[in-house]
C-alpha cells in the first residue's frame, strides 16, 4: 500500500474499521463458548449479569465501528446512529452500576466460580464503556502506542465524534480524500 495514494489510504481505513467491527461481534459468542462451554463456568446470576454487560458493550462497539465504516464510505455524512450512541452512553451508567453491585454482592456473600468471573465481566464492561465513550484504553497498533507514549491517554474515537457533533451544529464531515 502506498500511503500517499488516497484510494489506498481509504481502503486501509475501511479494512481496519471492518476488522474492528467483525472482531468485536465475534468475541461475544466466542467468549460465551470459552467461559461457559469449555471452562464450564456456572450460569449464576452474577456470572450471567456480568457477561450480559460485557456482551452489551461489545455489541455497542460493533455498532460504532460499523457506523464509522459507513461514514467513511460516504464522505460528508454525519456518523450514523449518533442519537443511539448518545443514549447508550447515558443508559450504560446505571446498568453498569447495577451489574457491578450485583456481582460485588455475590462475591462478598459467596466467593467462588459462581461470582468472581461475573465481577470480572462487569469490570471489563466498565472498562469497555470508558474505552468507547471516554478515553481510548485499547492500544493495539504501533501508532496507538506512539501516541500513548507521547501524550498519554486521549479521547476515544467515539467520544470525539460525539463531542464534535455536539459543539458544531450541522453536518459532520470526515476528512478523507474523495474516492479515486
Amino acid at each position: 500500500m502506498d500511503p500517499g495514494r488516497p484510494d489506498a489510504l481509504r481502503a486501509a481505513i475501511e479494512r481496519r474499521l471492518r476488522s474492528l467491527a467483525v472482531f468485536e461481534a465475534a468475541n461475544i459468542p466466542l467468549q460465551a463458548v470459552i467461559w461457559f462451554g469449555v471452562l464450564g463456568l456456572p450460569g449464576s446470576a452474577a456470572n450471567l449479569a456480568g457477561f450480559a454487560l460485557f456482551a452489551l458493550l461489545l455489541a455497542e462497539g460493533t455498532a460504532y465501528w460499523a457506523a464509522k465504516l459507513r461514514q467513511v464510505r460516504r464522505p460528508g455524512r454525519r456518523l450514523p446512529g449518533l442519537t443511539f450512541f448518545r443514549v447508550v452512553r447515558v443508559v450504560n451508567v446505571p446498568l453498569l452500576a447495577a451489574g457491578l453491585a450485583l456481582a460485588g454482592y455475590a462475591v462478598a456473600t459467596d466467593p467462588g466460580r459462581a461470582s468472581w468471573p461475573g465481577l470480572g465481566f462487569a469490570v471489563f464492561a466498565v472498562l469497555e464503556h470508558v474505552n468507547y465513550f471516554h478515553l481510548q484504553l485499547m492500544h493495539d497498533t504501533v501508532a496507538d502506542w506512539r501516541r500513548l507514549r507521547r501524550g498519554g491517554l486521549h479521547r476515544s474515537h467515539l467520544a470525539r465524534d460525539l463531542r464534535r457533533t455536539r459543539t458544531r451544529p450541522g453536518r459532520q464531515y470526515i476528512r478523507l480524500p474523495p474516492p479515486a
